[in-house]
């Protein structure tokens, strides 16, 4: 027990957070999994269909009453104003509380006509107000507490919403008449209550400062950025609001289920870029970022294996989790997946473009491939289906990806950088022999026992490369040690 406990203590910070994020995103996500099954059995698919929607106008409407400012401005506020980072936080709560409030000055005189628009009552309209805000103050204080790589309190948290946010729902939907409404309501209520507490706790840390040269600093970052954030929200939410449109509430809950399983993993992306961008930032500012082409290659190889992983068992996932009135939704399953890794692509050089504050080179790009999806959208779906939504989504990504790709080329040639931070040639074999074999798993799909035999076949495999596994996790290891000694 103590060479363990001395071992551990020898693993630098850096990768101690990485995993505690992994672990903890992978409870919160499994949650999430293992209460999909009850609510889609509790709720028709019209009824989840409804909680869906919601969910998408919510991503729409924190861009505009938060300015998407826990992201963006954040990462770089953390390192330019680092021994001021309390009072930055509560600079841009200010900005937030502000937003909300001029918003419901905006919307509860003309109510009705807001209604009509968002097909929501009025007193889920006010609620998405206030959670807005408070995942907002959440994101702010997590986002601190990741750049400390304070990650023991963020992961008590984060845990904490994530059973009770549930529990809480599930409750509300078996007591409820109106069981989609309910479902929106029991999770909103947890995220509200831990929201306004920590937006007091960073008021209070940053002794209610409103410091002018940090407002102006985040709303000249990230008002510039509404565009992409805008665009980038479409890409996410526009295909739900566009099947409901053409195929009705239903088709939309169907799909919804299906992209939720299949983005099951972008906790894991999001848990390894908490740790990976203060990480290569750190890199970056010491001009020792060399050892990224290395790092990111291997993220990327994780990303892919994992992703298929669920792409392989995408039948069995969704007839445990939701059952056989969404079976039809297999075939979403592959291609989101498969842009769930050109957006990870798309992400490490957005990374690079945020670093140095490159912000119109990405609007650019995201808007163009927001546009394009739009388009594909209402171009296929009315003929295809809600299953076309999945492949324009796919499309837009590669273009995205590729969009941001020649932004990163700009960015080093304007800061006279050496473009030696990515293995191209790498990362596009990898991008290559991922998708073909997506194709070839939704080939399989109707026949089981060789899909069976194949995942057996890959579990030995990867029992028997067990050591050189473990042997590229230690290399990694020694990455980060190397950064945190120096």
């Amino acid at each position: 027990m103590r060479k363990l406990l001395e071992k551990y203590r020898s693993i630098p910070i850096e990768l101690k957070a990485s995993v505690a994020y992994t672990i903890c995103n992978v409870l919160v996500n499994s949650v999430a999994i293992i209460t999909i099954p009850l609510f889609t059995r509790l709720l028709t698919t019209e009824q989840y269909g409804q909680f869906s929607i919601y969910q998408s106008w919510l991503s729409i409407m924190t861009i505009f009453l938060s300015l998407n400012l826990p992201y963006g401005s954040f990462n770089t506020a953390m390192v330019k104003f680092e021994n001021d980072r309390d009072r930055y936080i509560s600079s841009v709560e200010v900005i937030c509380i502000t937003l909300s409030a001029l918003f419901m000055m905006i919307y509860l005189p003309f109510s009705s006509i807001w209604n009509r628009l968002f097909e929501l009552p009025t007193y889920l309209m006010v609620l998405m107000c206030f959670e807005i805000l408070a995942q907002a103050s959440l994101q702010f204080w997590y986002g601190k507490e990741r750049f400390k790589f304070q990650y023991k309190a963020v992961v008590i948290v984060t845990l904490l919403i994530a059973f009770l946010a549930p529990i809480i729902s599930l409750i509300f939907v078996m007591y409820a008449q109106e069981k989609g409404f309910a479902r929106i309501v029991g999770g909103s209520a947890v995220t509200i209550t831990f929201g306004l507490i920590f937006l007091l706790y960073n008021m209070r840390k940053g002794s209610f400062s409103i410091n002018k040269k940090y407002i102006k600093y985040a709303l000249s970052f990230n008002i510039a950025l509404i565009p992409y954030y805008l665009s980038q929200t479409i890409f996410n939410q526009s295909d739900r609001l566009m099947i409901k449109y053409f195929q009705g509430v239903d088709k939309a809950g169907i799909y919804s289920v299906a992209y939720s399983l299949a983005t099951i993993l972008v906790f894991v992306l999001n848990a390894i870029n908490n740790s990976y961008v203060p990480w290569l930032y750190k890199k970056i500012k010491m001009k020792q970022a060399e050892s990224n082409k290395y790092v990111s290659s291997m993220i990327a190889i994780i990303m892919a294996f994992l992703l298929f992983c669920v792409v392989g068992v995408a039948p069995e996932i969704i007839y445990i989790m939701a059952g056989t009135k969404y079976l039809g939704a297999i075939w979403v399953v592959p291609p989101v997946a498969m842009s769930l890794l050109f957006l990870f692509y798309a992400q490490l050089f957005i990374n690079i473009e945020f670093n140095y504050e490159e912000k119109w080179l990405l609007v650019g790009s995201t808007v163009v491939a927001a546009i394009i999806n739009i388009v594909l959208n209402g171009i296929f779906i009315p003929v295809f289906g809600y299953v076309a939504a999945a492949y324009t989504t796919l499309a837009s990504y590669i273009i995205f990806t590729f969009s941001n790709y020649f932004a990163y080329k700009v960015v080093c040639k304007k800061q006279n950088l050496n473009d030696n931070l990515f293995d191209y040639k790498k990362l596009f074999l990898i991008a290559v022999v991922f998708c073909t074999f997506c194709f070839a798993a939704m080939g399989l799909y109707t026949h089981s026992m060789i899909r069976y035999t194949l995942g057996i076949i890959v579990v030995i495999l990867l029992a028997i490369s067990k050591n050189r596994i473990l042997n590229k996790y230690k290399e990694i290891q020694q990455i980060f040690a190397g950064s945190d000694n120096e």
